[in-house]
């Protein structure tokens, strides 16, 4: 039984798993959209809702944790500026899953994350 353990782990390592979190959602804030499965979906847009967050905060501590959590520098300062200004008057639900067709591939379920208007 799993009672009380949070989380997927994807069958993949921890680091592996934190990496790819990190890239998903640098590049879900990057392009403003991204097509992935389903289960890496759900993982990811806790972590992408957060760094808005931080983005809406603005302080120099906020900053710091946002830039160590994302891979990209240009992409942190988008949070910052452009990102923050748009969510400013938004109190959480930054993000959306639309489903999609399963993969041709292994007919797993694929969605669209994207950040709302």
């Amino acid at each position: 039984m799993r009672h009380k353990i949070a989380g997927r782990k994807l069958g993949r390592s921890t680091g592996h798993r934190k990496a790819m979190y990190r890239n998903l959602v640098t590049d879900l804030l990057d392009y403003e959209k991204i097509t992935t499965t389903e289960a890496k979906a759900k993982e990811v847009r806790g972590l992408a809702e957060k760094m808005i967050t931080l983005g809406k905060e603005g302080s120099l501590h906020s900053r710091r944790r946002a830039l160590s959590f994302l891979m990209d520098k240009k992409v942190a300062e988008k949070l910052f500026v452009e990102l923050a200004t748009k969510y400013a008057e938004r109190p959480g639900g930054y993000t959306r899953l639309i489903k999609l067709r399963p993969r041709l591939g292994d007919g797993a379920a694929m969605v669209q994350l994207e950040l709302v208007e």
